[in-house]
């Protein structure tokens, strides 16, 4: 017992010291110096004892009860689900902001529909969409996405249409090349390609040219995308090109879609269209384009500065 007391009455001297003593005094010296030579030790003990602590944990979560890991494991396919859920909500959301842009560029009379179906052979190119007659859809109206134009209805039933795309080989849209306004006719072929036919040798055509439907016949409003020129090729005594066109956008990476229910009389073919789809050579030159841009750009410049002029009188 008197060890114990002894003991007891040196550690509160000690204490005492320690505390009033300053920093330089021996017995923090002593401290610090015991510090730096067990510290080794204490590293060395803490990161063996590591493994064994994670160890510890794993058992201890292996007799977590079956009740908890079943809750934990349908909290984890909830979130999940939910996640997946938000995704093809915004995904949707995404796809039908992109047709009402259309719609509103374009100024189109028109119904949405989605894509429930597609073509089951190799000869045909459709889809079959959950709009019909019953919602006043009928044959031959034109159907985009918003990204341009994939095709148009060849049946219609009281709920559904199928939809004749435009890289089916009975497919004919009339188009032209946008810059020049070549004049030609895009075909689908058998290979599931595009083709730009009956646009004459002495046009101006080029890779990378975009082509939209040019209004003639009165199907297709004016001005709508189909594709981009991806080749060019004429060969001697050739009378037309034989151009080769890049679909703008194709029916397997879209589910709804527009169909057009009526055009406007801006988005119909003028005489004049007409008058240039049958002239040889078709459409202008490169720098023609250019050069009517530029002057329709003065003449707007012009007005907007006798407006001016006569608004300061």
């Amino acid at each position: 017992m008197r060890p114990l007391i002894v003991f007891s009455l040196i550690s509160v001297l000690l204490l005492t010291f320690y505390i009033r003593e300053g920093e330089a005094g021996p017995i923090h010296a002593v401290r610090s110096g015991v510090t730096t030579i067990t510290s080794p030790v204490r590293f060395v003990g803490s990161a063996v004892a590591a493994p064994f602590n994670a160890i510890g944990n794993v058992f201890s979560n292996l007799t977590a009860s079956q009740d908890t890991l079943d809750e934990l494991k349908k909290q984890n396919e909830e979130l999940t689900s939910k996640v997946a859920e938000l995704s093809e909500s915004q995904k949707t959301a995404e796809r039908l902001e992109g047709l009402v842009g259309l719609q509103s560029t374009y100024n189109l009379k028109s119904t949405a529909a989605r894509i429930v179906g597609a073509s089951g052979d190799a000869w045909t190119s459709t889809v079959t969409i959950d709009k019909g007659s019953a919602d006043g859809l009928t044959i031959n109206m034109p159907v985009t996405s918003s990204a341009g134009v994939i095709g148009q209805i060849i049946e219609v039933s009281a709920k559904t249409s199928t939809v004749r795309l435009i890289g089916d080989e009975n497919s004919g849209v009339s188009a032209m090349v946008q810059d020049t306004r070549a004049q030609g006719m895009l075909q689908g072929q058998a290979d599931g390609t595009l083709r730009l036919e009956y646009v004459s040798v002495d046009s101006d055509v080029k890779v990378g040219d975009i082509i939209v439907t040019s209004g003639i016949g009165g199907v297709f409003p004016k001005g709508l995308p189909l594709g981009t020129v991806s080749s060019v090729e004429k060969s001697a005594n050739d009378v037309y090109y034989t151009i080769v066109v890049r679909a703008q956008t194709t029916a397997e990476n879209n589910e709804e879609v527009l169909v057009i229910t009526s055009l406007t009389d801006e988005q119909s073919s003028s005489d004049e269209d007409v008058s240039t789809a049958n002239s040889t050579p078709q459409g202008t030159s490169r720098d023609a384009a250019t050069k009517t841009k530029d002057e329709s750009s003065d003449d707007s410049s012009d007005t907007s500065e006798t407006t001016d002029s006569g608004s300061n009188e």
